[in-house]
């Protein structure tokens, strides 16, 4: 590889490693696990880098690739559904999206109650309300059509609403 694209390369790993890491964080549930998957993430990348064309933001390619590592793990150790997130915290400079899930009740509650639902839910709930990928972007990442992630987004949000009205929680003061 020249020198050109391995600076290009490590421009791209110092910019996004941290956001791609936390992000398979919340899929897996384990410090390790994400730390392995993100390293995954980028060998992968790193050898695909020439074939990224542009036709998406650079982080919606990196975690549409990050969500195929973390599949392909999950189903390897015939997994697949999240773990809590409970007795894990990250060490680092500014507020990873985990740090800001686990801090207060009220998030905290809401994860709980997110991670209660099917993993098509959990999914796209992920992507669309805690990363704030756009409908695109979450299709791209997903491989769905745009009017998939609406529908799905729309059910996800009344399911999270009915678990926690379940669970007996105040919808206004955690939604």
């Amino acid at each position: 590889m020249s020198d050109q694209y391995s600076s290009l390369f490590q421009q791209v790993y110092e910019e996004y490693s941290d956001k791609v890491y936390g992000y398979l964080l919340l899929l897996t549930g384990k410090k390790e696990i994400a730390e392995d998957l993100t390293q995954e993430t980028f060998l992968k990348v790193y050898k695909h880098f020439d074939q990224f064309n542009g036709d998406s933001q650079m982080f919606t390619w990196l975690v549409k690739i990050a969500r195929n590592v973390a599949i392909d793990y999950l189903r390897r150790v015939n997994r697949l559904r999240f773990f809590s997130l409970d007795k894990f915290s990250i060490q680092a400079s500014q507020p990873s999206p985990i740090e800001i899930i686990v801090k207060g009740e009220k998030t905290s509650l809401l994860y709980k109650a997110i991670k209660s639902l099917k993993l098509s839910y959990q999914e796209v709930l992920i992507l669309r309300k805690i990363k704030e990928f756009s409908i695109r972007e979450t299709a791209l990442i997903l491989g769905w059509s745009e009017n998939k992630v609406k529908i799905t987004t729309s059910r996800a949000m009344s399911a999270l609403k009915k678990e926690l009205m379940r669970r007996g929680e105040l919808i206004e003061e955690i939604i």
